[in-house]
């Protein structure tokens, strides 16, 4: 069966809702007097992220963020038969796919404060039933299912009740194997259903604003076509609010334009020999609104493809591999993360910068080959972003107060007991952020520990970050943070 529709009486009511203000990230708050910003540059190597994104579909809605009006947000439906014929981009799915969502309704003044609603319609072009199972999926509001409260930049969090926002609850569940869904939908032959058909209210006062973050991961048993849609709630003959029918979806579907009001078209990218000679001042990435194509980012990071280990850096020294890196923001590296768009609208971002969604999975063979103990410090950091090999990461003290990552991190490894430990740590990072170590691991002299780390990047931080290897100066005894 479908998500279930909510109730008629679960839409906010025009009397009922208490009133609201505009919600907002912390760091988009006014500015609060800032201590004098310290450059500090650590000269270390910044290595390319081994593996690559596998080939897995992703439904990619997140332009425009902010909807004011109603339309199509994202439909990979065929062109033929509708009425605005360039909003549809004609992909079907099946087998894995991945569907990521991001919008944001807000509310100017009293005349706008009608409940959006967000509708994920998707028909079966076949002569066959076909099932869609929902292996993970969750979708939250920032009001009131996620808020974006002030966290501490390192929070342990054994029990997974710890997040901003609702990107970061959204990948917090899906990190942990959660399912906040319906696990099956069936969709008669030539036929269409809702698997999502939810509101994003703003409330009774203005200005105000709401965001519905949502990731599902899915199968397919046969192709299926998907759309994104944003109505605002039908008016009942009383005048209140209620759910939207699937006829007026359809409907919605069939003559609707592209919602709005557009972004921001990005900067076109630079192509063969004009990529080297092009200066550009600023470069604007885009929105995301199309197919792109990875869901899973996994890699055995090691000394090279024909070694099974990756050895430690010198006592005092550290390593790093890029984490999302993307054009103009490779830290020198040279590689560029973002997964590659397969159909997009063309005001839209070129790649999927940033990969949100994306899950990293990283395994880390640490070896010592000295003969004496190592104490090793694995961490997320968020250095400035640079596209020039500079010889080394550069960072503020104190950072500046802008969030640039925020989301949790797993860490799993075998502890000197040679016992499975996983530990859950949510981080919040700012920009030039040295971040602390997720983990600190003893490594005896001529031996190896092997460390998982998984993370999914999460929706509201602001790419790059790098994944830092150091071995302390001094060592310590047993594992710790």
């Amino acid at each position: 069966m479908p998500v279930p529709a909510p109730s008629p009486a679960s839409v906010p009511s025009r009397r009922a809702t208490p009133p609201q203000e505009l919600v907002l990230p912390p760091e988009q708050l006014p500015p609060q007097e800032q201590l004098p910003v310290q450059e500090v540059f650590h000269p270390q190597e910044v290595r390319p992220l081994p593996g690559k994104l596998d080939a897995v579909p992703v439904f990619n809605s997140n332009s425009p963020e902010i909807v004011q009006t109603e339309g199509i947000l994202l439909s990979t439906f065929p062109p033929q038969g509708k009425l605005v014929p360039s909003a549809h981009l004609n992909f079907p799915f099946q087998g894995r796919f991945d569907l990521f969502s991001h919008h944001i309704a807000r509310a100017r003044s009293a005349s706008e404060t009608r409940t959006l609603f967000q509708g994920v319609l998707v028909y079966n072009p076949t002569n066959q039933p076909i099932r869609i199972d929902v292996l993970q999926g969750a979708s939250y509001l920032t009001r009131p299912d996620a808020l974006f409260t002030s966290l501490p930049p390192f929070v342990e969090d054994p029990l997974g009740t710890v997040y901003a926002g609702p990107g970061s609850r959204v990948v917090n569940d899906l990190l942990r194997g959660r399912r906040s869904w319906s696990p099956l939908l069936l969709i008669p032959p030539q036929q269409a259903q809702m698997l999502m058909n939810l509101p994003i209210p703003v409330g009774n006062v203005a200005p105000s604003s709401n965001g519905r973050s949502t990731l599902l991961r899915l199968q397919s048993s046969g192709p299926v076509y998907l759309a994104n849609l944003a109505m605002f709630a039908p008016r009942n003959p009383d005048g209140g609010e209620r759910v939207p029918t699937l006829d007026e979806w359809q409907t919605l579907l069939v003559n609707g334009g592209l919602a709005g009001p557009r972004d921001i078209p990005p900067t076109p990218m630079p192509t063969g020999s004009s990529q080297t000679k092009s200066v550009i001042e600023r470069v604007f990435y885009g929105r995301v609104a199309g197919v792109a194509m990875g869901s899973q980012w996994q890699a055995k990071l090691t000394d090279s493809p024909k070694v099974d280990h990756l050895s430690i850096p010198q006592r005092g020294k550290a390593f790093s591999y890029g984490i999302s890196t993307l054009y103009r923001g490779t830290l020198g590296t040279g590689q560029v993360q973002s997964a590659q768009m397969l159909v997009r609208y063309p005001d839209t971002a070129y790649q999927a910068n940033g990969n949100y969604g994306v899950q990293y999975s990283l395994t880390l063979p640490l070896k010592n080959s000295t003969k004496q103990s190592q104490t090793v410090a694995l961490a997320i950091q968020t250095p400035v972003k640079q596209d020039n090999n500079r010889g080394g990461l550069l960072f503020f003290k104190p950072p500046e107060n802008r969030v640039f990552f925020r989301g949790p991190v797993r860490v799993r490894y075998k502890d000197e007991r040679g016992v499975l430990q996983t530990r859950y740590i949510h981080l919040v990072q700012q920009r030039g952020q040295e971040g602390e170590p997720l983990i600190k691991l003893n490594i005896p002299g001529n031996s190896q520990r092997e460390v998982q780390v998984d993370f999914i990047y999460p929706p509201d931080s602001t790419p790059p970050q790098v994944l830092t290897v150091r071995t302390l100066s001094d060592t310590t005894i047993g594992d710790a943070r």
